[in-house]
């Protein structure tokens, strides 16, 4: 258990900024192996996505299903951690990485956003899959989710994990303000991913948190979490 101060840890966490899903494109594929060493190599962090096999492994894929990415089809959570690992994504040559393989890839050189993608809730198998695995893990790292529930899995069960809500209010910040707030407050968050498109946020700005906003890819974008966030998590610009 770190015994460093929570606000000092998130300080060092959001030195860098994050390449999303890995610094993909220019011909790598989003969360794949080339994608994180290319974010290792230009000094940035790295957020990635999170979700469960069949067989209970936690195994880095953003889409519920297989095909974006693949030339498979069908769910992800269908299969087991073996089959994926042997289903390459489009690019590569490599199959889908497990949590723990890209853990020992990364091996603290880069602060770690890892979004754990739990949508309904039973939270419990892929949090304690994802706690398993970054238990003995000694770099920069964080869990968040959508889903508060997650956050406050780990703010129970693994205390020491700092944990981020994400948030998106899709353009229209009336809607759902009482949602938000009872989110904020079930998770027990100690810091916000942030809809790019919903910044400057009075939300975000009364919750008091520090902020990584999501998905920056223009210069205007750029200039706004400049103003209104401690970090962002970004893409190549097309």
């Amino acid at each position: 258990m770190s015994t460093e101060p929570r606000t000092s840890r998130l300080r060092t966490l959001f030195a860098r900024p994050f390449a999303h899903r890995g610094l993909h494109g220019a011909g790598l594929t989003e969360n794949s192996r080339a994608a994180f060493r290319a974010a290792i190599e230009a000094g940035h962090g790295i957020e990635l996505d999170v979700q469960a096999t069949a067989d209970g492994e936690a195994i880095i894929f953003h889409d519920y299903e297989l095909s974006r990415l693949t030339d498979a089809s069908g769910k992800l959570a269908e299969m087991t951690a073996e089959a994926l690992a042997e289903t390459p994504l489009k690019g590569e040559s490599e199959g889908l990485p497990t949590l723990t393989e890209i853990l020992a890839l990364i091996d603290g050189r880069s602060p770690l956003l890892i979004e754990v993608k739990s949508p309904g809730r039973r939270v419990a198998a892929l949090s304690g899959a994802v706690a398993r695995a970054t238990d003995s893990y000694m770099g920069p790292m964080a869990v968040m989710s959508f889903n508060p529930a997650v956050p406050r899995w780990f703010a129970h069960h693994r205390p020491d994990v700092l944990r981020g809500l994400v948030v998106t209010e899709e353009g229209r910040p009336e809607r759902n303000r009482l949602k938000r707030r009872l989110s904020l407050w079930w998770s027990r968050a100690d810091f916000l991913g942030y809809d790019i498109r919903d910044l400057p946020s009075r939300f975000a700005k009364a919750s008091g948190l520090p902020v990584a906003t999501w998905t920056v890819r223009t210069e205007a974008q750029h200039a706004t979490a400049g103003r209104h966030a401690n970090q962002i998590i970004y893409e190549r610009a097309p």
